[in-house]
């Protein structure tokens, strides 16, 4: 049973104006250890992190505001296929959370689906 849906798109130069203002300060507020290694070893790191924020904004509208997420409650990996995938901090999360992301250039978007 699907118990929420969430989409979200973003320009992948919003977030790199973000990243010159702020730098380190932005990655490590918004991505976990991971994530941040993951886009670094990318060709296009800025296109990799507005993914990872599309994927998270997504998850934050499915859950609606049943949730007290931060940012860095949840980590977007890719399985060993490449596949998309989020980790929640949260043990007790018994659902699950389907995530597709697409980048070009120029925007980053994903949904997520929350099932039960």
């Amino acid at each position: 049973m699907i118990i929420g849906t969430g989409i979200d798109i973003i320009e992948v130069a919003r977030v790199q104006k973000a990243i010159d203002r702020w730098g380190e300060d932005f990655l490590k507020h918004i991505f976990t250890a991971e994530e941040i290694a993951y886009a670094q070893k990318r060709k296009f790191p800025t296109q990799h992190y507005a993914a990872r924020f599309a994927a998270k904004e997504a998850v934050y509208k499915a859950f609606g505001n049943n949730t007290s997420l931060s940012w860095k409650d949840m980590t977007i990996l890719n399985d060993e296929n490449g596949k998309p995938y989020c980790r929640l901090n949260d043990s007790a999360f018994k659902n699950k959370i389907t995530i597709s992301i697409s980048h070009t250039k120029d925007y980053a978007v994903a949904n997520a689906i929350i099932t039960s």
